[in-house]
């Protein structure tokens, strides 16, 4: 009997905390959730040097972050640097680093930190940002290479995520981001069928609301949100059915005019 009487407690109580979270969901779909100080938090950027990672290191410069700026390119992340240091950093530091080598990284680390995951959960304070995209949750025609580690990304991310979660170190935040593509020159010639509804993202555009997901604390960030819809069809929908909504919206031919990023002279 009091195994029963247990039982049917959990259930009422697993109800009740899964109602809360719904509500509580659907409550900061209407009003906007409060944004953490990040002013002092030593932020850590990949690919600082161009693209996404300066934007990102500028918008987090006049938040009062310190930065660590890592890039392969040391002319360019040094560039980025003073360019932070304008925006308003008053601390902030670049290290050259290939992060495709596992040594590097060790090594630049030594610089900076010893260790990153070990040191949030030791303090049960810190948050990762994984930037993935799109072609992290569908694969895409002439893109399986980079299909393949944006799935990887998410993939990685999402299971740290689970394992802190799971640690209850509830200090621990993570968001993952999964943009379509971004005119940062990465995807220069791909086109878009349907601009209205997957549009070539602007890099201000997305670095905005990459800033605002990790100042609300945000898991996923999909942009733009018609992904959303894209994933919750892909759920049920027949793959036959799958495939006509995909080249309906000419997701077979984004990559036919792709031509690579533009060499500098």
């Amino acid at each position: 009997m009091s195994s029963n009487l247990e039982s049917a407690k959990n259930m009422f109580v697993f109800l009740g905390k899964s109602l809360f979270s719904i509500l509580e969901a659907l409550l900061f779909q209407l009003i906007s959730k409060p944004k953490k100080n990040v002013a002092g938090e030593i932020v850590l950027i990949t690919g600082a040097g161009s693209g996404l990672g300066r934007l990102l290191a500028l918008q987090f410069a006049r938040l009062g972050a310190v930065l660590v700026l890592w890039d392969v390119n040391k002319e360019a992340n040094e560039e980025s640097l003073q360019a932070a240091r304008d925006a308003g950093a008053t601390r902030a530091h670049a290290y050259t680093c290939d992060c495709s080598q596992r040594e590097e990284v060790y090594r630049v680390a030594d610089q900076t930190y010893k260790a990153f995951l070990p040191a949030m959960v030791a303090n049960n304070h810190g948050h990762l940002v994984c930037i993935s995209s799109s072609a992290g949750l569908v694969g895409v025609n002439g893109l399986a290479d980079y299909c393949a580690s944006k799935f990887a990304a998410f993939g990685f991310a999402e299971s740290v995520f689970l394992e802190t979660s799971a640690q209850k170190q509830n200090g621990i935040k993570t968001t993952i981001v999964c943009p379509f593509f971004i005119k940062t020159g990465m995807f220069e010639g791909c086109a878009t069928a349907c601009p209205t509804l997957l549009p070539i993202l602007e890099p201000e555009y997305a670095v905005r609301k990459i800033v605002e997901a990790i100042l609300q604390e945000k898991l996923y960030l999909y942009m733009p949100k018609f992904l959303y819809f894209i994933m919750f069809l892909k759920s049920f929908l027949p793959v036959k059915t799958g495939m006509l909504i995909a080249d309906y919206l000419g997701v077979f031919h984004v990559m036919d005019g792709f031509t690579g990023p533009k060499k500098k002279a």
